[in-house]
């Protein structure tokens, strides 16, 4: 009897610790929920976000509406829908041009849009699944990820220039400003490319520690970091990027679809589709803190952190009596 009591109080006080835990992780996050934006019509899953600083303008790739919804982000609420398009995933504003580019995994092509009245400007054949999309500050150039391999690069014309081949689909990549490397996601390949933007060559490849399924990624080059966004498991992984070692592995909210960094505030925003953003501040470079995780909606694992409107953005999908709709988070948590 005194070992069932026992065994009872102490599986009452684990569930407690674990109920306040979790209470005390939600209420010290440094996200506040400033509204929502509703997204009425919208089906599916939703993809990867741009944004038009300037404008006040957001864009969304919602991949299975087959749909790019623009949300006026001054009045809180959709302005227009691009339609027909076949599993958008990638979308960039650029505001040099004011173009709108749209990588559709679909038909493989990158449409471009004039970027104030939204009219097809021309259409970019990749053959497959085009995916993320990129600008590059040294070359005015976009690229865009695709196929079973590659990273197209298009002008400020609209003119395919090059490809560099990959031996896998790329997922996430970022560009250094300082230097010539791209830094990509190639999952099936359990790996970070290194790619030589300037040679147009895979330099060097980095394993992630027995880590699995590595699809979003952010850079900070001051500190000479790469965040590494993997599934299996649920992991931040922490690169050096001057010799491509693991130097920290961080648990995250599992199925995640995009890190950011906030370089302001030292922070890392980990957004995952089980329903949460979990958020880290970097003390060093090979030290991190988790401040904490911000409850989304289930699915609720791709968004975007905008430093010029200082906002964190999570697109919510229809699931059962969730309605679709955009999350709008203020950072609360003074820099230190």
């Amino acid at each position: 009897m005194a070992t069932r009591l026992a065994s009872y109080l102490l599986g009452l006080l684990v569930t407690t610790i674990v109920a306040l835990s979790s209470v005390y992780a939600q209420n010290t996050s440094p996200l506040r929920l400033e509204k929502e934006i509703p997204l009425p019509g919208v089906e599916g899953r939703i993809d990867h976000f741009s944004a038009d600083v300037q404008g006040q303008r957001l864009f969304i790739a919602a991949l299975e509406n087959g749909t790019v919804e623009v949300l006026d982000l001054r009045k809180g609420e959709r302005s227009t829908e691009i339609k027909g398009l076949s599993e958008p995933q990638g979308v960039f504003y650029s505001s040099q041009n004011d173009a709108l580019y749209v990588a559709s995994g679909g038909d493989g092509t990158l449409r471009v849009y004039d970027g104030t009245i939204l009219k097809l400007r021309q259409t970019l054949e990749f053959g497959t699944d085009a995916d993320n999309v990129r600008y590059d500050g040294h070359s005015s150039q976009i690229l865009v990820g695709f196929g079973s391999g590659g990273l197209g690069l298009v002008d400020a014309s609209g003119q395919k220039v090059a490809t560099i081949s990959l031996n896998s689909h790329p997922e996430s990549f970022q560009l250094e400003e300082s230097g010539s490397r791209i830094f990509v996601n190639v999952p099936k390949e359990f790996a970070v490319a290194v790619v030589d933007r300037t040679k147009h060559a895979v330099i060097a490849k980095w394993g992630l520690d027995r880590t699995f399924a590595n699809y979003p990624m952010a850079l900070d080059e001051t500190d000479r970091r790469l965040f590494v966004g993997c599934r299996l498991p649920a992991r931040l992984m922490v690169l050096n990027t001057d010799s491509g070692q693991v130097v920290a592995k961080l648990p995250v909210v599992g199925d995640t679809d995009d890190v950011y960094v906030d370089l302001t505030r030292r922070f890392l925003y980990v957004i995952g589709g089980a329903g949460a953003v979990d958020v880290f501040r970097m003390s060093d470079p090979n030290h991190y803190e988790h401040v904490g995780r911000t409850d989304t909606a289930s699915g609720a694992r791709t968004g975007l952190f905008v430093p010029g409107l200082d906002r964190l953005f999570v697109a919510a999908p229809h699931r059962g009596s969730q309605a679709a709709k955009v999350f709008v988070y203020q950072v609360m948590q003074s820099p230190r």
